[in-house]
């Protein structure tokens, strides 16, 4: 196992050897005979038990971060098995999921086990708990996960009072001309940026973030107002879209603009290959993407994406039958 700490707001970097990529696999596979379907119970319980058969290489690191996710808030797992040679070509649906048992699909729920629990939510992409992220013909500059322009920082689903704890984005391709950068940028690295005013109002109720289209925009849920940062003054959480997130005053719209002037002198970009796992601490980190051309040649970038909730009873009377699925 090689694991590479940078300084100040880099991530977290584990690079599996060729052996543990290939034991990985194995197991992945062995899930896949085990149960077909992905979403259902039969599945997440088969992927819960061969967590426990992964490698320590990628165990130990993933158990670390999930107490402690550093300044950065990002680990990086590179080397795990997607089955590149069996891929078919790229999506072009913004429906796309993925439910049939695959290597990729097995991976990202093992691991999610291991955070936590896999979870979806019912407007978005119908609740599946695996997701294709890709670009869509007619949607370029979409703030979504169908788009290709710039995407903004944000929380995942900022306002939703069950967000996601962590973010999983697990890459299958990369765009042709390899330069769509996972960006992301968090509140500890950014906090000694933000002046003692700005802090003051970002923890004050003088936001609404709105749903985002998939939900049903502003008429599909909660949009009370709220802070931007919530818990302790030193290690705040953080919840923002800046997209979606309007300042309701000006003293607001100053701290929010301080905001992301910090996160821009902060940000981190990466740029995922297949194989690449990113791993975003939602509760602290917001993430977005540089903008890209696709071709829609069936071989444009594609990632998968599922969420980890830490303390999935929380949300119990949002889930039927004490399933994975928000509604």
């Amino acid at each position: 196992m090689t694991v590479v700490l940078e300084t100040g707001a880099q991530a977290a970097v584990v690079t599996l050897p060729g052996d543990d990529a290939t034991q990985v696999d194995v197991i992945a596979r062995r899930l896949c005979r085990s149960a077909d379907k992905v979403d259902g119970h039969e599945w997440v319980d088969a992927a819960r038990r061969q967590w426990h058969e992964l490698p320590s290489a990628l165990r130990a690191p993933l158990g670390e971060f999930r107490r402690d996710s550093g300044t950065s808030g990002v680990l990086l797992v590179r080397g795990l098995p997607v089955d590149a040679a069996a891929l078919p070509d790229t999506p072009a649906s913004a429906a796309s999921v993925q439910r049939e048992a695959s290597v990729s699909a097995a991976v990202l729920t093992m691991v999610a086990c291991g955070l936590g629990d896999p979870a979806a939510f019912r407007p978005e992409k119908t609740g599946a708990l695996v997701q294709d992220v890709v670009p869509i013909p007619g949607m370029e500059d979409f703030q979504g996960n169908a788009g290709s322009v710039l995407l903004t920082f944000h929380t995942e689903n900022a306002f939703h009072p069950h967000r996601p704890d962590y973010v999983m984005l697990l890459c299958l391709r990369a765009d042709h001309d390899n330069v769509a950068g996972l960006r992301t940028a968090g509140i500890r690295a950014a906090l000694p940026l933000l002046s003692e005013r700005a802090q003051e109002v970002l923890r004050s109720a003088e936001f609404r973030t709105e749903p985002p289209p998939s939900f049903g925009g502003a008429d599909g849920g909660d949009t009370e107002p709220r802070p931007i940062l919530t818990g302790a003054p030193e290690d705040p959480d953080l919840r923002i879209d800046f997209a979606a997130t309007k300042p309701l005053t000006p003293r607001a719209a100053e701290a929010m603009a301080e905001l992301q002037d910090a996160f821009e002198k902060t940000s981190l970009s990466t740029v995922l290959t297949p194989g690449d796992l990113a791993i975003v601490d939602n509760r602290i980190t917001t993430h977005g993407r540089s903008a890209f051309t696709p071709r829609y040649d069936g071989r444009d970038r594609w990632l998968q994406r599922t969420f980890v909730l830490n303390d999935l009873r929380r949300s119990r009377g949002l889930r039927a039958q004490d399933g994975y699925v928000l509604d």
